[in-house]
């Protein structure tokens, strides 16, 4: 499959929302896509982001997204880039293009001067536990709280 990755641009944010939304769906959670967009925007392309973002075009259309920020980590002293999310449309999967996107992520990384990469995935997809062990991450087992506000 021929495919690009590219930055996330504002005329990409309405599929974006739906891959988000297939995303929550894929890992059994809950997504309302209102006024995603304006939120995405506004983090994405700030003149500070909050958020970053890598798509996945085939031709025109959006198969798929890496975001990620900069974190800080107490027990290192130094920063690392956590990955949100990364999501690829089903006929997108199998190609190595999820690899391709965490290789990107690592250049980002050294670029700058992170650590690591830190993620998460539920215990049931393991199709991505499989993939991240393949590529070399290790895992750790946590419980993960929300605490609404």
């Amino acid at each position: 499959m021929e495919y690009s990755i590219r930055n996330c641009e504002v005329a990409d944010l309405p599929k974006l929302v739906v891959l988000c939304q297939k995303h929550a769906a894929y890992e059994k959670a809950s997504f309302s896509p209102e006024g995603k967009q304006e939120l995405l925007e506004k983090a994405l392309f700030d003149e500070h982001p909050k958020l970053y973002c890598l798509v996945v075009a085939k031709g025109k259309e959006i198969v798929g997204y890496v975001s990620y920020t900069f974190d800080f980590s107490t027990w290192d002293a130094v920063t690392f880039i956590y990955m949100d999310c990364l999501f690829l449309e089903e006929s997108a999967r199998s190609f190595g293009i999820g690899e391709v996107l965490i290789e990107k992520l690592k250049q980002i990384g050294i670029a700058k001067n992170c650590i690591n990469i830190q993620w998460q995935t539920p215990e049931f997809n393991e199709r991505a536990i499989k993939f991240y062990n393949r590529i070399g991450a290790k895992g750790k087992d946590k419980v993960r709280f929300t605490l609404n506000l």
